[in-house]
């Protein structure tokens, strides 16, 4: 039986049905924003909808100071990358150990940030990423932005032909159209908006990547990130900016795709929301 919201906060489907739960994977990213402050909500999470791979960004905490032991008596297995204060990122499998390939997007040993993780987990090879903001800008911090994505943009090619499937999913901190955003007057200064960066954005998927949201849900308003400000998430005033992208490989197993927009609603939330997508079991 598919688990349930709280009333008054179910998930995203426009049509407001949850689909009955067949042999599917459920795949899902969540920027937590802090994984000690936001572990209740995270072992909620993980305890209501059950998913079966779960990416983390933004952990803000050293590998000694990661949540394992909670999690594995909440059922996962976990391998993580961590960071003091910043970054770090964890991939999760649901009654399974994630087997960690790679830690660190390669094609730069100078930087230290802790933005990547890659691991196989149910039969997948599932790259977790949290790619840089960028603000301010102009700065330093948008030119490291646009090398990251450089850098992405090379390793992904490496990953999105291979016949085994593959993931590439986290907060890639892009809003790709004016479509993604409730107010894109309000974000044109911004450098997840700048041509610069969609540009990027749009030669990735060009590779043969799979947008799954946009996939399922083409025309529709679909968030995935709300500020703290004048109620932006009671009011649905977003960004999507966490994605799933699928290789050729695993594409055709897409079977659906939305948001837990009830996990940003509970006070004092992440000011993202889990996002996922159920696959067709390989």
């Amino acid at each position: 039986m598919a688990s349930v919201a709280p009333a008054g906060a179910a998930s995203f489907r426009p049509d407001g049905v949850r689909m009955a739960r067949r042999k599917r994977l459920r795949l899902a990213t969540f920027t937590v924003n802090g994984i000690a402050a936001r572990l209740p909500h995270l072992l909620e999470w993980l305890a209501r909808e059950r998913p079966d791979v779960v990416a983390l960004q933004e952990l803000k905490a050293v590998d000694e100071g990661f949540p394992a032991a909670e999690l594995e008596a909440a059922g996962y297995g976990a391998a993580w990358h961590g960071q003091r204060s910043w970054n770090g990122v964890a991939l999760l499998g649901r009654g399974t150990v994630p087997v960690e390939s790679r830690r660190g997007l390669p094609g730069d040993p100078g930087d230290d940030q802790s933005r990547y993780i890659e691991a196989a987990v149910h039969g997948i090879v599932v790259a977790a990423l949290y790619l840089p903001n960028g603000n301010p800008r102009p700065g330093p911090k948008f030119d490291y932005k646009l090398r990251w994505m450089q850098r992405l943009h090379r390793h992904a090619r490496s990953l999105v032909g291979l016949e085994h499937p593959v993931a590439m999913v986290g907060d890639f901190n892009v809003i790709p159209t004016d479509e993604d955003v409730y107010d894109p007057k309000a974000w044109r200064k911004d450098a997840l908006i700048q041509p610069e960066v969609r540009e990027a954005w749009f030669r990735l998927l060009d590779q043969g990547w799979t947008d799954a949201l946009r996939q399922v849900h083409p025309d529709a308003r679909i968030y995935t990130f709300w500020d703290y400000f004048r109620q932006h998430a009671e009011r649905d005033r977003g960004l999507r900016i966490d994605h799933l992208l699928l290789n050729p490989a695993l594409a055709p197993r897409l079977v659906d795709a939305g948001v837990d927009r009830w996990v940003r609603l509970r006070e004092k939330a992440s000011d993202h929301a889990p996002t996922w997508v159920e696959l067709e079991a390989g």
